[in-house]
């Protein structure tokens, strides 16, 4: 009874624990494993995932961390966060078949995993029973250290990867350069030996080979982030190197846990050598010689380990880099651009361009009057009317972009038929924009899912909330299958939202394809238009279930067809991507799977609500990611998809002071980086569910609600938005800065270089008087008046200069 005493009691608290935290969170977002509700459509056998192999591989592990290393309390914490982290391996394997995604989602769960162990391993350690805590021989610790390190760049797969990695942190990956590489796999193989030297005294054989990797990980991950504080700047004003540092134990974690099995086979097999050799010198002399002669042999040995440690490491780093792909260059995009019709934006040398290679600052705003948003109340309209006079007014701000927010639950209300009026009507939008000299981003919207509000008389479970409904998916391809229709900490985490996604991820009944080939007609449409800046496939992609399986390798997927569907209808548009809404309510995701396309006429297009919308704002918490190094992070991912960056939405609320301050400071910074954003958003109605019914909102229009006309504009923030910049820029912007505060939005200077002489500078200036201009290597220099301000033009030859002032 004593022998299995233990492990008894550590299944039974794992698995209570795992009810408790089903019962608290439907969602599963907080905890291990989560219970939605409603009656799951067993026969996909996705939905069963999590029950039926994340609990049993956990609750197996667990039983055997138990048996064989639950007599210390950090050691059955370590065999609780082992069980954890591989019965999530183990459940996105069976969900995807991708072994290298599903070691890395691994780690996706070590902020709910390393609670829960601590849980079970403190009712292990009170009901478990008598311990012998006598510490067992060291046994070989070198050569399970150097197999540790030596696997790393041939396993790297989606590890250290991200934002959270700047330059110069050390990790394994060979895509990081042969220096950082060979530090990374130094760092290891010093973590391992430190691991096993501890672990193998207090867990023995097999598992305290594989316990001691996973804590060789979450030590690599603490050096990562201890570097990233010098390399990254620190804390500047927030909390990320907190998160940063999170990623990288995560990382390190999942990486130890997956890989740790191979560090247990390896000093299994160095002790059977090395016992094997003792009794060999024991039987060649007598026991004492034998003993006196390994101990005298120590610092020898020492060095032959040193010498294998160089020499393994070496020629994993020779191997590594050998089976490294070299980077495409920038040949195959040049070769798509070429094949993009001259009056069609394109992505060309890393930026967003036309036809005449100029780079293109796309800055405007999201337009929301086309979405089939949810109505509170019949005699309030959910959105205003969309006329031209809204282009006509936005133009006489600068704006030259606008993101069209379009509704699949109003251009499919039944499937597998495009509405013809609700078509005609965005055709008539794009052609007003395109009268004013705007382009047009069209956006399938979606907050929530859909519009379908928690349904009447539904019983909402205790912590969550009923709900409106808000916009999105049409009825015919939402699969709720009974779940909830009620928010949990806002309103795009519900039971019921959750599950719809989820159903479209893995294209139950066919929904995901249906949305694909929804893009191929809509995009066929517009195919001929160069007005259309791009196609922005879906809005803010909820996280489903299981993140990351549903917000890296299912949205890559469905991004991957949805950009091949538009390709095979003959649109050659700029295709923009977003990673799931994580990253508006946190500051940061993973996003597709590296590599999930190869169209390079792609643009990464996160929404950059970094203290405005995120979680720590709303909760009044310190700031967890800044303005500035939102835009920071979001670069990094965008580089490592090789795509550049635009902002689909950014905005602020609040008092108009704040407002005014964050604003300033996200243009100097867009400035700074010479990119562009649109902001959210142009008009808002009074009933919009987004709002609650009443004034409350960021519109730059907003709406009298006594009256249902224009109210007063916030004046200030549009003249932030309105200042001047280069709409289009020959060659290659290298630096720009313009006035953000007051009434200085004429104030701007940029720089730019060209290959050969070329004309096609086009700057708006705002403001009643004519700028004054001083300018250097630009020709042909004219300045024509527009409603609401300047439009400046030039030749530019080699380097060039312009300043404008009011």
């Amino acid at each position: 009874m004593r022998q299995v005493r233990r492990p008894i009691v550590a299944v039974a608290a794992t698995s209570a624990l795992l009810l408790l935290q089903a019962v608290i969170d439907p969602t599963g977002l907080l905890v291990l494993v989560g219970w939605p509700g409603g009656t799951p459509q067993v026969e996909l056998g996705w939905p069963l995932t999590r029950y039926l192999v994340f609990v049993p591989v956990m609750l197996a592990v667990v039983w055997w961390a138990a048996a064989r290393a639950g007599e210390r309390f950090w050691t059955m914490t370590a065999g609780t966060v082992l069980a954890a982290l591989l019965a999530q391996a183990a459940t996105c394997f069976a969900m995807t078949g991708d072994l290298a995604l599903a070691a890395w989602a691994g780690g996706f769960i070590t902020a709910k995993a390393v609670p829960s162990a601590l849980i079970v391993a403190a009712v292990v350690r009170f009901a478990g029973g008598p311990r012998d805590l006598s510490l067992h021989e060291r046994g070989s610790v070198w050569p399970g250290a150097i197999a540790f390190g030596a696997v790393a760049p041939l396993l790297a797969g989606t590890w250290w990867t991200g934002a959270a990695y700047a330059p110069l942190i050390p990790s394994p990956r060979p895509d990081d350069g042969p220096v950082l590489m060979l530090l990374g796999i130094a760092l290891l193989v010093g973590a391992a030996w430190l691991g096993l030297r501890w672990m193998r005294r207090r867990v023995p054989g097999f598992l305290g080979g594989w316990l001691a990797a996973l804590v060789a990980g979450g030590l690599f991950g603490l050096v990562q982030a201890l570097v990233g504080l010098v390399v990254d700047d620190g804390f500047r004003g927030d909390l990320w190197p907190l998160l940063a540092a999170y990623i990288h134990v995560a990382d390190g974690l999942a990486f130890g846990a997956c890989t740790g099995w191979i560090v247990g086979l390896v000093v299994i097999v160095a002790d059977r050598l090395q016992a094997r050799r003792r009794a060999t010198d024991a039987a060649a002399g007598t026991p004492d010689a034998a003993e006196a002669s390994a101990a005298t042999a120590t610092p020898a040995k020492v060095a032959a380990a040193a010498g294998v440690a160089v020499a393994v490491i070496a020629a994993t780093a020779l191997t590594a880099a050998l089976l490294t792909p070299a980077p495409a260059g920038a040949s195959a995009t040049d070769r798509a651009a070429a094949s993009v019709p001259v009056d069609v934006l394109r992505v060309e040398a890393g930026r967003i361009a036309d036809g005449e290679g100029r780079q293109v600052l796309l800055r405007g705003v999201n337009v929301n009057q086309l979405v089939d948003f949810y109505q509170p109340r019949s005699e309030v309209p959910a959105t205003r009317p969309l006329t031209e006079a809204d282009f006509a007014d936005m133009a006489t701000y600068g704006f030259n972009v606008v993101r069209l927010n379009l509704s699949w639950s109003a251009l499919e209300p039944e499937r597998g038929e495009l509405d013809a009026e609700y078509l005609a009507t965005v055709k008539e939008a794009v052609g007003w924009a395109k009268a004013h000299g705007i382009r047009t981003v069209l956006d399938m919207h979606q907050d929530g899912w859909s519009n379908a509000p928690t349904a009447e008389g539904a019983e909402c479970r205790p912590g969550t909330d009923p709900m409106w409904g808000y916009d999105g998916a049409p009825e015919w391809a939402t699969h709720f299958d009974g779940a909830p229709r009620c928010s949990f900490t806002g309103r795009d985490i519900s039971p019921a939202g959750d599950r719809a996604f989820e159903h479209f991820y893995f294209d139950t009944d066919g929904v995901q394809r249906a949305l694909v080939r929804t893009w191929g007609e809509l995009a066929g449409e517009f195919r001929d238009e160069p007005a259309v800046a791009g196609f922005d496939l879906l809005n803010e992609p909820g996280f489903g279930e299981t993140a990351p399986v549903t917000t890296s390798l299912k949205l890559g997927e469905f991004s991957d067809a949805a950009i091949d569907a538009i390709r095979e209808a003959g649109a050659p548009q700029i295709v923009f991507v977003e990673p799931s809404i994580l990253w508006s309510g946190l500051g940061i995701d993973s996003g597709p799977s590296l590599g999930f396309t190869d169209d390079p006429n792609v643009v990464f297009s996160p929404h950059l609500y970094a203290e405005s919308i995120t979680m720590d704002r709303s909760l009044g918490i310190p700031t967890i990611v800044s303005t500035e190094r939102q835009f920071e992070l979001a670069q990094r991912v965008a580089d490592e998809h090789g795509m550049p960056m635009w902002s689909g939405e950014y905005g602020y609320w609040g008092d108009m002071d704040s407002r005014i301050e964050r604003l300033e400071r996200y243009a100097a910074e867009e400035d700074r980086r010479m990119q562009a954003s649109a902001y959210w958003v142009w008009k808002q109605s009074c009933g919009d569910p987004q709002n609650g019914i009443g004034e409350f909102g960021n519109a730059l229009v907003p709406e009298d609600c006594a009256t249902g006309e224009d109210a007063s504009r916030p004046e200030q923030l549009l003249g932030i938005l309105s200042r001047a910049y280069p709409q289009a820029a020959p060659g290659m912007l290298t630096s720009l800065t313009a006035g953000t505060a007051g009434d200085d939005g004429e104030r701007m200077s940029l720089t730019g270089v060209v290959d050969e002489p070329t004309c096609g500078l086009m700057v708006w200036v705002p403001g009643a008087a004519e700028p004054t201009i001083d300018a250097s290597g630009l020709t042909r220099l004219e300045v024509e008046e527009q409603p609401g301000g300047w439009r400046l033009t030039a030749c530019a030859d080699g380097e060039y200069a312009l300043t404008t002032d009011g």
